[in-house]
């Protein structure tokens, strides 16, 4: 089970801003790929364009095998047999590491309107992680045909839990603050997990299969960009993209890392101990 803080009004959901929206990013395929969310575009004058790619290093751990006995209807939708997504890496490439400019941008940046739907499949959320804006309405959808629960325990935005009957799609959802990063989880079957970062703007993105991740239409300027894993935790990186440019950025992670401090909600405790420092490593090198 994860801990839980809340402070502020309104529910999390799981949604993604893409390059339609000002943002950019890949929903859990190769990068590049579909899109996960989108929305009216944001005017920028002489935007340019962030490619990355997030590499590994070393021998990724082994997943663990879900036993979904309990489920064949689930089961049956793995053909290879289901598995846990904590890591995802093959040929030095890292999936699921959200990305986003956290320092340079000004100004304020409206929610996209359009719904975003999040899916659960063979008793997966799909995708495993994702953003959203802040303000953005999200659905969650129930593909699997058995009850299913959206259960979130954000710090900055208030838990909630909601319940998913069969085939259900659930009204719209949105977040009220941003929030790096918030868990999601499902109390039926309690290896279904995800994650969802919440910003201020469109600007973030998903690494897909290849590692590789886009952030499109953005302001011409110089950024600090956080990339966040949940088992390798935190690293940042600068880009300075140019009018009409493209910049490019790689963050490198590697097995080592494996004790990294991950930001996640936590239950508000008044007696609690500070929390450690994030393990941030800033060695993301940069070209444009």
């Amino acid at each position: 089970m994860f801990d839980n803080r809340a402070s502020k009004l309104f529910a999390l959901s799981l949604v993604a801003a893409v390059a339609a929206c000002g943002g950019g990013g890949d929903a859990g395929g190769a990068g590049g790929g579909e899109p996960a969310g989108g929305g009216a575009p944001v005017a920028v004058a002489n935007a340019g364009t962030i490619n990355g790619t997030v590499d590994f290093t070393g021998t990724a751990p082994a997943n663990e095998r879900i036993d979904m006995s309990a489920e064949p209807t689930c089961e049956a939708k793995h053909p290879g047999g289901p598995m846990k997504e904590t890591v995802v890496a093959s040929n030095g490439k890292l999936k699921n590491v959200f990305v986003y400019i956290k320092e340079g941008l000004t100004g304020t940046y409206p929610a996209p309107s359009e719904t975003v739907t999040v899916d659960q499949v063979g008793c997966h959320y799909t995708p495993h992680v994702i953003g959203a804006v802040v303000g953005q309405p999200v659905a969650y959808k129930n593909s699997d045909g058995l009850a299913h629960n959206v259960k979130a325990q954000p710090t900055n935005n208030r838990p909630f839990n909601i319940s998913q009957p069969n085939n259900m799609t659930s009204a719209p959802q949105r977040f009220a603050s941003a929030e790096i990063m918030i868990p999601v989880q499902c109390d039926v079957h309690g290896w279904m997990e995800m994650y969802v970062g919440v910003v201020a703007h469109p600007y973030f993105a998903v690494s897909g299969d290849d590692g590789s991740f886009t952030i499109g239409n953005v302001p011409p300027g110089t950024y600090t960009l956080e990339a966040w894993h949940e088992k390798y935790g935190l690293k940042t990186g600068q880009v300075t993209v140019e009018p009409n440019g493209t910049a490019t950025v790689t963050f490198a992670y590697d097995a080592a890392m494996a004790n990294a401090y991950v930001p996640l909600g936590k239950l508000f405790d008044p007696h609690r101990h500070a929390e450690p420092a994030p393990r941030v490593v800033a060695d993301a090198s940069a070209t444009h």
